[in-house]
């Protein structure tokens, strides 16, 4: 399976994730939610993750194909690596992701 067989699309805060956009279209600030949409494909049932910092922020097991939706957020600033896994039949498919935490929201 390649590794773009399950994971058709991803949007972090309603903005298609690419990780060499300015990481300024997906930051937020302490406490401010963050939405992150996995869009899977294929048929039968997939087991999907998000974790950040050693603890799972989201799981659901998703029918394909299916949305995995994922909403969080984090009490403190700084940036984190998000992984997004996918398992279906057997096989995993990882997608790491930046999760950036500011302080405050920029004025200006």
């Amino acid at each position: 399976m390649r590794a773009g067989a399950v994971i058709k699309r991803i949007l972090l805060n309603n903005v298609q994730y690419n990780p060499n956009r300015d990481p300024q279209f997906y930051r937020r600030t302490v406490g401010e939610e963050f939405r992150l949409q996995v869009f899977l494909d294929g048929s039968g049932r997939a087991q999907a993750r998000l974790e950040a910092e050693g603890t799972a922020l989201c799981e659901a097991e998703v029918a394909l194909p299916g949305t995995f939706d994922c909403r969080f957020r984090f009490d403190r600033p700084g940036t984190r690596v998000g992984t997004v896994t996918v398992v279906r039949d057997g096989e995993t498919i990882r997608q790491d992701i930046r999760l950036d935490v500011e302080a405050h929201a920029w004025v200006g």
